[in-house]
């Protein structure tokens, strides 16, 4: 009860669980389809020592053996100082245990409510598979009474803008979101997901230079076009958890008739860093909950500026190729625009990989072929990079075009 001989610990105790009704600030139950984590802020700010730990453990050990995901309901500011390190090695503990529920590969959903502060942040909350911020919800590692400064990154809408939380809904939605994240992540069947349909042009184009142009049209429909189209039902999953978010790749996991199926989309930008570690993010976890995974290639080639080069461009094209190679699930892959060289190729499929009538793909951007190559034939050079839909088919690149 008193690990440290901490004075007047016993009676902070009894006062906490007159205030709160409970025995800890962190209590469990089985739920038909999860094992829910709830903390209270009433008892001692949530703080967690040596008996909430045993408490988180209980939780986990059940899940485990009852095949059952976890969802944390998080509220605490951190850990419980009156026992010292004995509370802050508790962290480990929780370490262990998502990492323990993680290889059985059971989902892990951890809910931040207000406030979700210190280690518990930095182990439950940020650990889990899918992370949901309530709105207005203070998080963050330094607590508001350590922080230097008030500012927007400490909130939930903050971390979301960071790419540590992947969505932020309102608390009347938490349960209904969480529900629908649970039924997704539990109905992998590592089926490989149907080729969506082309939504743009049925003809093919003549020539190398007239595939580029269509590639490029503003009138082409993108990739959110392609969602709607193919799922019945979506959630986003955003953010590369280092820092960094790009709206340039959606990724998530969406319904689409009994199924569940992942999906990473590019949008016709010139993706940055953190919208390739977002993409392996997503195939991995993937892989773990058996999901099928469905690949939109759209863009002109990956973000060549100094910032990209200094958030690590190259490396993080190196972790998705990395991540579709080590993929245990299928992937399926559908050129809609521009395929432009490594940064559409790390998106693709190696075996399943289909076009659209209204898309290319080729090594390089013709117009930066012709200026590395010195020639000023652009139109000429297009047609001499094969990138035609019926030339990538043609030459064994692709599977086939994809059909209205």
């Amino acid at each position: 009860m008193n690990p440290l001989g901490w004075p007047g610990y016993e009676e902070q105790l009894g006062r906490a669980r007159e205030r709160s009704g409970g025995v800890e600030s962190v209590s469990w139950r089985r739920l038909p389809r999860a094992v829910e984590v709830a903390f209270d802020f009433r008892f001692l700010g949530g703080s967690v020592g040596t008996a909430a730990g045993a408490l988180i453990e209980e939780a986990f050990t059940e899940a485990r053996q009852a095949w059952l995901p976890v969802v944390s309901k998080i509220a605490t500011g951190g850990s419980r100082m009156q026992e010292g390190m004995l509370s802050l090695r508790q962290l480990q503990r929780v370490a262990r245990l998502c990492a323990v529920h993680r290889e059985a590969g059971l989902p892990h959903v951890s809910v931040l409510r207000d406030p979700t502060t210190g280690g518990l942040w930095a182990s439950l909350g940020a650990g889990a598979d899918v992370v949901v911020g309530v709105s207005g919800a203070q998080v963050g590692f330094a607590g508001s009474r350590v922080r230097p400064v008030d500012d927007p990154a400490y909130t939930a809408e903050g971390q979301f803008a960071s790419g540590t939380v992947d969505l932020v809904v309102q608390p009347r939605d938490v349960d209904v979101t969480v529900a629908e994240l649970l039924s997704l992540l539990t109905r992998g069947d590592a089926v490989p997901a149907e080729v969506p349909r082309a939504l743009g042009a049925r003809d093919l184009p003549a020539d190398g230079w007239g595939a580029v142009l269509r590639a490029r049209s503003a009138q082409r429909p993108r990739a959110a076009a392609y969602l709607d189209d193919y799922f019945d039902f979506r959630m986003p999953i955003s953010g590369d958890r280092a820092g960094g978010v790009d709206p340039g790749m959606l990724c998530g996991i969406g319904r689409r008739g009994e199924r569940a199926i992942a999906f990473a989309a590019q949008t016709g930008t010139a993706n940055t860093p953190a919208g390739f570690r977002t993409a392996a993010r997503l195939i991995r976890l993937a892989s773990r909950f058996a999901l099928p995974v469905v690949t939109l290639v759209d863009t002109p080639g990956a973000a060549n500026d100094v910032a990209a080069e200094r958030s690590g461009v190259g490396a993080a094209i190196a972790e998705l190729f990395a991540a579709v190679a080590e993929a245990r699930v299928p992937i399926t892959t559908l050129v809609i625009g521009e395929g432009g060289s490594g940064g559409a190729l790390a998106l693709s499929s190696p075996e399943h990989t289909w076009i659209t009538p209204d898309a290319y793909f080729s090594v390089i951007a013709p117009e930066l072929a012709a200026s590395i190559l010195k020639r000023d034939d652009v139109r000429r050079l297009a047609d001499d990079l094969r990138l035609r839909p019926q030339d990538l088919v043609e030459s064994g690149v692709v599977r086939g075009i994809s059909e209205g």
